[in-house]
C-alpha cells in the first residue's frame, strides 16, 4: 500500500485509528477456547466488527510466536483473511526486528513478501546496514523505532550525547538512508510534549502512535502536536478495544470502542 493509499483510506473513513491485535489466549472470552484456531476466530471477529472504524490493524508478532507454529499459523491466517477481505486496510507486523545485512533481509522477506504485511516495526540500534534492507521492497513501509511509550525509553533514547537527544540523532541519520521516503517512525502518546521537536526533524512523516487509553496518553495532544496536513498519525489502541468484553458480545463492545475513539478522531478532523 502507497502512503497516498492510506491518506484516502484515513479521508474516506474519518479515522486514522489502528487496531492491535495482541492476542493472548488468558484473556480471551472462553467459548472460544473451543474452536479449532482460538486466536484466529477471535481476531477475525474483531475485524469482522470494527473494519470500518479503522484504517490499520497491528498484530504483535510476539503475542503469535509465543505459542509456537500453532500462533504462526494463526498470524498467517489472520493476515491472509485482511489481504483478501479488506485490502483497504494498512497491516502492520509489529516484530521490532533489527539485525545486519542478510538478516535483515531474511525478516523482510518473511514479514513484508512471505506474510504480506504493507509494513513491519523495525529497531535501529544497529544503524543503516540494519535498516536498508527493509526499504528495498516496493510500496512496503518500515517502522522505525524512535520514542517509544515505555518507561524505560528514558535509558537511553533521551539521553543526550553531543549537545542532542540520542532520538533526534535517530530521526535525522535515518533520513539519510537509501529510500528513506518508505520510513515511518514509532512515537508514544505519552511523549506528546516532545512531537513538536520531532516534526521539526520529520515533518511530514507518518507515525505510529501506542499508547493512547490504557498507557494514559491523549488523543488530544498527540493531534495538537503531531498531525500534518495529510493527518500523519496512526494512533493504535489493543487492549481498550480488543478486550472490551470477556463474553460473547466481545466484537459488539470492541466496536462499541472503536467507534468512540473513530467518533473523537472524526471531530478533530473537522476541525482541521
Amino acid at each position: 500500500m502507497t502512503t497516498e493509499q492510506l491518506i484516502e483510506q484515513i479521508k474516506i473513513k474519518k479515522s486514522f485509528l489502528a487496531i492491535g491485535l495482541d492476542v493472548d489466549l488468558n484473556k480471551i472470552p472462553p467459548h472460544l477456547l473451543d474452536t479449532e484456531d482460538p486466536i484466529f476466530e477471535f481476531n477475525k471477529a474483531i475485524i469482522d466488527a470494527t473494519h470500518h472504524l479503522c484504517v490499520s490493524y497491528k498484530p504483535n508478532t510476539a503475542f503469535y510466536e509465543a505459542y509456537g507454529l500453532k500462533g504462526w499459523k494463526s498470524l498467517e491466517k489472520t493476515i491472509n483473511y485482511l489481504n483478501e477481505n479488506y485490502p483497504e486496510i494498512f497491516t502492520i507486523a509489529d516484530a521490532k526486528r533489527g539485525d545486519i545485512g542478510n538478516t535483515s533481509t531474511m525478516y523482510a522477506k518473511a514479514f513484508l513478501e512471505d506474510l504480506a504485511f504493507d509494513s513491519v516495526t523495525v529497531a535501529p540500534y544497529m544503524g543503516k546496514d540494519s535498516v536498508e534492507p527493509f526499504l528495498t521492497f516496493k510500496n512496503k513501509h518500515t517502522i522505525l523505532l524512535a520514542l517509544t511509550s515505555n518507561q524505560g525509553a528514558f535509558d537511553f533514547q533521551t539521553k543526550t550525547i553531543e549537545g542532542k537527544e540520542v532520538y533526534k540523532q535517530v530521526l535525522e541519520t535515518s533520513k539519510t538512508w537509501e529510500n528513506s521516503e518508505q520510513l515511518m517512525y514509532v512515537v508514544g502518546a505519552t511523549k506528546a510534549e516532545y512531537l513538536t521537536d520531532i516534526r521539526k526533524i520529520i515533518p511530514n512523516s507518518f507515525l505510529l502512535v501506542p499508547g493512547v487509553g490504557a498507557q494514559g496518553g491523549s488523543l488530544q495532544d498527540v493531534c495538537r502536536y503531531g498531525m500534518t496536513a495529510n493527518v500523519g498519525l496512526l494512533i493504535n489502541s489493543s487492549r481498550g478495544i480488543i478486550y472490551a468484553s470477556n463474553g460473547t458480545d466481545f466484537a459488539e463492545a470492541a466496536a462499541k470502542n472503536a467507534k468512540m475513539l473513530q467518533q473523537d478522531m472524526e471531530t478533530i478532523l473537522n476541525s482541521k
